[in-house]
């Protein structure tokens, strides 16, 4: 346990926060809360054992290798966070129940059991907090060359939860709150170009009280943006991320146009 004036990332651990590509032409900027599944030194695994360190509750399982090749083929920024959401979840605003969670999807954290107040401020402070701020670093050095922005923030979800009797029917949820100019146009080509089923806010919708990044980044600075749910049985291997990128690198600029937010 650390006390608070403990310092929570030591040598060797990983930065809070990646940036692929950070003077890429593309107006498309990328955002991962989920990308990674590492964990502090410090607090060594939370108590958890594998499969449950490679389940879905650790992190958005195949996002990362499906997002750096889209980045790459578009030319496009990609910024993504490092650290595991069990350590905490960087979509999730400071004190929410979920973002430092006891329970996941019915497996027990035991490291995050008797979390003390100050032990989730170095949390914040060390890996939230750096994250969010690198968002916001790119987002002011683009509007400073006066480079147009959409943000597209990328996730993958499970096929079925535990209390689940079915499988999720939705290969792709396309999600957004009040601002659906490029999520419209982009459910729209994925329904006619493809045979993947689509939920639109399937199977989750953002929640302006409880979520981070599409709130303070895209809703209150008027950005337009889309959020993106793959499921992650369909992008578990390199030879299905490749396959995912290659589709979504060809749709989502289209998307982008067709919504014209970016028109002068």
């Amino acid at each position: 346990m650390l006390n608070g004036n403990a310092t929570l990332l030591q040598a060797g651990d990983p930065a809070a926060v990646g940036v692929e590509n950070p003077s890429a032409k593309s107006p498309i900027l990328f955002i991962s809360d989920h990308a990674g599944r590492a964990f502090p030194k410090a607090l060594g695994t939370l108590g958890l054992e594998e499969p449950e360190l490679s389940r879905h509750i650790a992190w958005d399982i195949g996002i990362y290798g499906v997002t750096t090749q889209l980045a790459k083929a578009l030319d496009a920024t990609y910024v993504f966070q490092n650290y595991s959401r069990l350590v905490i979840d960087c979509n999730r605003r400071p004190g929410d129940a979920q973002s430092v969670v006891t329970v996941s999807d019915g497996t027990t954290v035991p490291g995050n059991a008797d979390v003390s107040a100050a032990e989730r401020r170095s949390r914040e402070r060390e890996i939230l907090e750096p994250y969010h701020r690198e968002i916001e670093r790119v987002l002011a050095d683009r509007a400073g060359r006066r480079q147009p922005t959409a943000i597209i923030c990328m996730h993958s979800c499970t096929d079925r939860l535990k209390r689940d009797k079915e499988q999720r029917p939705w290969h792709v949820g396309v999600i957004a709150d009040s601002d659906w100019r490029i999520g419209d146009p982009l459910i729209e080509l994925l329904e006619a170009e493809t045979q993947y089923r689509i939920g639109r806010n399937q199977p989750y919708s953002v929640s302006m009280e409880a979520d981070y990044t599409v709130p303070i980044h895209c809703e209150a600075r008027g950005i337009p943006y889309v959020e993106i749910e793959l499921r992650q049985d369909l992008i578990g291997d390199e030879k299905s991320q490749r396959e995912w990128a290659k589709l979504l690198a060809d749709i989502f600029p289209r998307a982008v146009e067709k919504s014209d937010v970016l028109a002068a």
